[in-house]
């Protein structure tokens, strides 16, 4: 089951984090809040595995 694990406030940290987490190994997916003209700073969830979420905050709060 997926878990969001953090909330970014743009694509360009979204986009970091999920680079951070990938390079480590850990399955993400990154999800979009809002689909409309200004999506590109709604936010955006990152999702992983529930199995990976206490290796992920570590990673976060050493990235964000």
């Amino acid at each position: 089951m997926w878990t969001v694990v953090y909330i970014a406030k743009n694509a360009e940290l979204a986009g970091r984090l999920r680079a951070a987490l990938s390079e480590r190994d850990i399955i993400v997916m990154v999800r979009a809040l809002s689909h409309g003209q200004d999506s590109a700073d709604a936010g955006y969830e990152i999702l992983v595995p529930g199995a990976e979420v206490e290796e992920a905050l570590e990673i976060i709060i050493d990235e964000a």
